[in-house]
């Protein structure tokens, strides 16, 4: 499991993100309004929802201890995470609104009237998530690592999305095409959730820890130490910003301002340190290692909820439940998910593995001399 490019504290904290994902999830797509907002699930389940950026930051590690971090290979990564989360749009919306087994009230909920049309699923297909936002970040990513190995330059990147983001937002040209690009980058309407100002910043945070981890010869107790101070700075200057003013520095969570995208890495930097108390004082066990597990299949597991949950509509309906009926809903989907990944995904790609392997063999043997 203990691999020389791997940090497991950043693994522990992306397995169980991922995991948390699906509780925010199921609550938006079965609670109804009032146990959203108005009860201690809803508002507890939001609160784990703040954890978002810790995919970002550990995104950001991860590619600066990636063995080849070249521009081509950062295009082709970004391509694939682009085509996964655009496939992962057409099976969560499309293809149940093509069936028939999408909701009204799902499709009214857009403000739309029912049957959708092309130009709502066409606008349902090219919603940002995350994966849009990991796609894009990619490309950004491969450039500036190209360019410079400093670890301030992604750092000072970091802050300058940060203090531009809210006076870029929104700003479009009547350009079809590149106004989608412009909403992929800074959009303010709820077609991007995931923007690329201000959420690429955690990302450049992230590369910004694991280049000085890699100065500091892979130190744990250097870089999670430095988190941790970093972390604490960051939550005082961000949260004081958002006292000061919520509306501007924080907003509606989606569409950060500075303050909220300054506290929420200092939160999430925090986190890690604690992931990396848990790693470095309790012995390695079971959970961990289920953690482990779910880590290194974030991108799948990320599809196959989100697709798992979407299809529920079809029989449970959108935002039917209260709190009673959204925990039964939470374990379900967990397992369920678990379940594709394990007995699914994870099969064919061992197959495919396997006969991989055996072409590889094949190929060596054909060319030893006779």
């Amino acid at each position: 499991m203990k691999s020389y490019n791997r940090i497991l504290a950043v693994d522990l904290a992306r397995g169980i993100a991922v995991l948390m994902v699906i509780l925010v999830h199921t609550l938006w797509i079965y609670g109804d309004l009032i146990t959203q907002s108005e009860t201690w699930l809803g508002k507890t389940i939001h609160f784990i929802g703040k954890g978002t950026p810790m995919f970002l930051i550990a995104m950001g590690v991860s590619f600066t201890l990636s063995r080849n971090q070249s521009i081509v290979l950062s295009i082709k990564r970004a391509i694939y995470i682009l085509a996964v989360g655009y496939l992962m749009n057409f099976l969560k919306f499309v293809l149940p609104v093509l069936v028939g087994t999408m909701p009204d009230n799902f499709i009214e909920a857009y403000g739309w009237t029912t049957p959708a049309t092309l130009d709502n699923m066409i606008y349902m297909f090219s919603t940002g998530d995350i994966l849009q936002l990991a796609g894009v970040s990619l490309l950004f990513m491969g450039v500036i690592n190209h360019f410079s190995k400093n670890k301030y330059v992604p750092l000072f990147f970091a802050l300058f999305i940060v203090v531009l983001t809210k006076e870029v937002h929104g700003f479009q040209v009547d350009i079809t095409g590149v106004s989608y690009l412009l909403n992929l980058l800074w959009g303010a309407d709820w077609n991007v959730y995931f923007a690329v100002f201000p959420w690429f910043s955690f990302i450049l945070i992230g590369m910004f820890f694991g280049m000085w981890y890699k100065e500091q010869n892979k130190s744990n107790n250097y870089l999670f130490s430095r988190m941790l101070i970093s972390g604490i700075v960051l939550m005082v200057v961000g949260g004081g910003l958002c006292y000061y003013n919520f509306e501007y520095h924080f907003g509606d969570y989606f569409h950060l301002g500075p303050g909220g995208v300054l506290y929420l890495a200092g939160f999430n930097l925090v986190c890690l340190w604690l992931m990396h108390l848990l790693v470095t004082r309790v012995r390695e066990n079971a959970v961990f290692n289920f953690f482990y597990y779910c880590s290194k299949r974030v991108t799948t597991i990320y599809v196959i909820q989100w697709v798992l949950i979407c299809w529920g509509m079809g029989a449970l309906g959108y935002q039917q439940f209260g709190v009673r009926g959204v925990l039964l809903l939470i374990p379900f989907y967990i397992l369920l998910t678990l379940g594709v990944q394990r007995f699914v995904l994870d099969k064919l790609f061992a197959k495919k593995s396997k006969k991989q392997s055996g072409i590889a063999k094949n190929q060596v043997a054909v060319q030893k001399p006779q």
